[in-house]
Formats: structure tokens, sequence, C-alpha cells
């Protein structure tokens, strides 16, 4: 897969896709960018190319417009930032059906100007990968470049049909992700300790099995966890158990069906702790902090050794790691020399809930290995802990990060690989 630093690209035209699929907020008449981030990332791509004379146009999609006229979905905002806090010349074109108009703008344009076009998914052709959109959008160009690993995992009109059409490369930060986590896979420097979370399974199975073929431990929380502690036959109370998918559930099979499987797989093996403790490579919480309710503020620690005590009470939901987890977690990763960690611990939101993120943050923060940070609840832990700078790589990717985790090729980045 081609870099954009391998090209020599110079007085040309480039088309990039970006991931400009940013939270908004409304700010009297009009939605201004709540989190730029994501923009961000992108600058030293369009850097590059504009410092070597190109014209840089820039596509994104924003949201899941109903219509054109959805304006929480336009990418205006977008182009007041890019506008505010860069000293590029920036034009926003709001219209693509007219394309000879969008090709005559952009031919006026001088060279190192940057172009943003309105959200694609305005154009129900481009979530279909209609071959006329690819089309009319490489039309305005010479080259390609991705620079969005976070819709790598989509086969749309502008991410796959148009690489099909022009020389394209991989944006820097895209290079960078798919860099990061193919260390992951191919070639992680052990200990190897991943930290999985979050309330729904359905996305994180398949990472799961993955990366426990590589891994020396998987760290278990969050709702996820409960589909485990049920597999061993641990009552989980009212807790939240992910709804199967109906073809699942005329079968008889759950989520916590295939959390057995995954306890099964690897019930061979073992991780030495401190050197000489034997654990099992799946490890789920031993206690859990626990409440009637969500918004509940009376709360209780639950032990996870004894059905009998557990049912004594059984109307509770089990919304955090317990103290007794969260120690286990932390020895294990600051044993650690890498660390990826996807998804919270509980409901971190709620102030009763927050102390087992909040540590695991801690803990991925403060260990000497490298680690690696994504999905955006994740993302929201470490900014709301004040950890965001203190991790090697936090990942913007989401649910393209897990499939590529899972080890599946990936549609966008499929487009991108040169031929042998």
């Amino acid at each position: 897969m081609p870099s954009v630093k391998e090209m020599d690209w110079s007085g040309k035209t480039v088309l990039v896709r970006t991931d400009y699929n940013v939270p908004l907020s409304p700010r009297g008449h009009k939605w201004i960018v709540r989190d730029p981030r994501r923009i961000i990332t992108s600058f030293e791509t369009i850097n590059f190319l504009r410092e070597r004379g190109n014209k840089v146009i820039l596509m994104s999609h924003l949201g899941r417009p109903k219509s054109r006229e959805d304006g929480q979905c336009s990418l205006l905002p977008v182009a007041g930032y890019l506008q505010k806090n860069t000293d590029w010349p920036v034009e926003f074109i709001d219209e693509l059906d007219d394309w000879d108009s969008v090709r005559a703008t952009i031919a006026a344009g001088e060279p190192g100007s940057v172009f943003l076009l309105e959200n694609l998914r305005f154009h129900p052709g481009e979530k279909q990968n209609d071959p006329q959109l690819a089309k009319n959008l490489a039309s305005l160009a010479d080259f390609f470049v991705n620079e969005a690993f976070s819709s790598c995992h989509r086969e749309h009109a502008s991410v796959v049909g148009v690489a099909k059409l022009l020389p394209s490369a991989a944006g820097v930060a895209l290079d960078s992700e798919v860099r990061a986590f193919s260390q992951l896979l191919d070639n992680p420097v052990h200990p190897f300790v991943v930290v999985v979370g979050g309330a729904k399974i359905s996305d994180k199975i398949d990472p799961i099995v993955n990366l426990a073929r590589r891994a020396d431990a998987v760290l278990i929380g969050g709702g996820v966890a409960n589909n485990f502690l049920k597999a061993v036959g641990l009552a989980v109370q009212k807790s939240y158990l992910q709804d199967a998918p109906a073809d699942w559930r005329k079968e008889g099979r759950d989520f916590v069906d295939v959390a057995n499987e995954i306890l099964q797989e690897n019930r061979s093996y073992r991780l030495l702790k401190d050197g000489y403790i034997p654990l099992p490579k799946i490890i789920y919480p031993v206690d859990v902090v626990a409440a009637a309710a969500i918004d509940s503020r009376k709360t209780s620690i639950v032990e996870l050794t004894s059905n009998e005590k557990i049912c004594d009470r059984c109307n509770q939901m089990y919304l955090d790691i317990g103290p007794k987890t969260i120690k286990l977690y932390r020895e294990l990763i600051m044993q650690a020399e890498t660390v990826f960690w996807n998804g919270p611990m509980g409901a971190f939101e709620k102030a009763p809930f927050v102390h087992g993120t909040k540590e695991i943050a801690r803990a991925v923060a403060k260990t000497g290995g490298v680690t690696l940070v994504g999905g955006g609840d994740t993302i929201a832990a470490l900014d709301r802990f004040g950890y965001f700078n203190s991790v090697d790589y936090v990942s913007m990717a989401g649910s393209a990060a897990l499939e590529f985790l899972s080890g599946k090729r990936l549609p966008g980045l499929a487009a991108l690989e040169r031929e042998q």
C-alpha cells in the first residue's frame, strides 16, 4: 500500500478522502465544530500536498443525513473551522449536481488551493458505491489519497470507487493507523495485554478471538463482561446483556454461548503474573459495583464467587468493575510491554461508576509499555481523566479498527494495494 510521501506529485490536483465526521454544537443560528481532532489528523497530508504546489480537494461524510436539508449534517461548519484555523485558501463547494461547474471552480483555483465538498452522504450513490458518482468525483483530480481509515470498512464510492479510477495512495494518518495496528497483529512486544470493555459485545467478538491468539492476557469489563460471567455460571442479576441477532435466536444461540466458546478456546493457556502466579488468558471481573439502576447513588460491591450470596439481591445491575478487579487489572497492565484498550469498564459517565474506567486509564497512561487506545467512549474517558496525551497512539477509527484487528480485509485498504 503506497504512502502519499512516496509519491512524486507536484503541480497537480489531488482528491483526498478525509474523516470529518466530527461532533457539532449549535451556536446561535449556526453549528460549530465541537471536537476538531479528526480534522487536525489530516493536516500533515494536506500540508505535504500543498507544499508541492498541488490543489487539494477534500471530501468526507458527516452523520447519517436523511436529506440535503439536514443542516446538522452539512460540512459547512468544517469549512468554517478550516478557514479560521489554517492559513489555507479554503473554498466550500456546497452543490455537487453540476459537475461541470465544480470542475470549473477547481480549475480556476491557484496552486495550493483547498476545496471542501459538501457531505458525500447527501448523495445516495455514495453508500451504494455508485460507479457514476465515483466517476464524477474522479474527474475532479489527477490523483487520490485515502486519509480516512475509519471509513475503510465501507465499500463506498469515495473510498473504493474512486481508488479504482485514479492513481492512489494512503494518507499519512491512515498509513500510521495501519502500521500501529499491524504491529499488534504481526509483532507485538510481550507481555501483550488487551483490555476490552463497553456495553455491547457484538462488535468485540471477532477482535477478542483474533487478539487472544496473540495476547498474553485479555481483560474483560463493562457490559461485555456480563456475557462471560453468565457463561461460567455466575448470576448477572438485571445486568445488561445484548440481544442476539434474530437468526441466532432461532437457533437458540446468544452472545453468552459465544463467550463460553472463547473461554473454552483459551482454557489451556496461562499467564504468569509476577512471574509465578498462573492466571487464565481470558480474565473477567472477580467483583463489581452494583446498583438497582444506573441513576442510583446507592451502590454495593458484589463478590463474584458465590451465586448463593448474589441471588440474595437479584434486582441489581453490574455497572463497574470492583476494587479487587481494578487492582488485578492494573497490576497486569503495569507489567505489560504492549497494551491495547477499547471500551470503558462501566457506566463511567455516572459518578458512582467512574472509578474502574478511571483507574484503567491511569494504568494505561502510566505503564512503560507501548499503549494503543481506540473507541469513542474510551477516548472520551482519556479526555475526561486527563490522559489523552499520555498514551502512545489514539485511534479515531472505531469500527474500522475493530474489523482490522479481527483479521478482516478492509475494502478501502484493498483498493489501495499495489499489484505485485
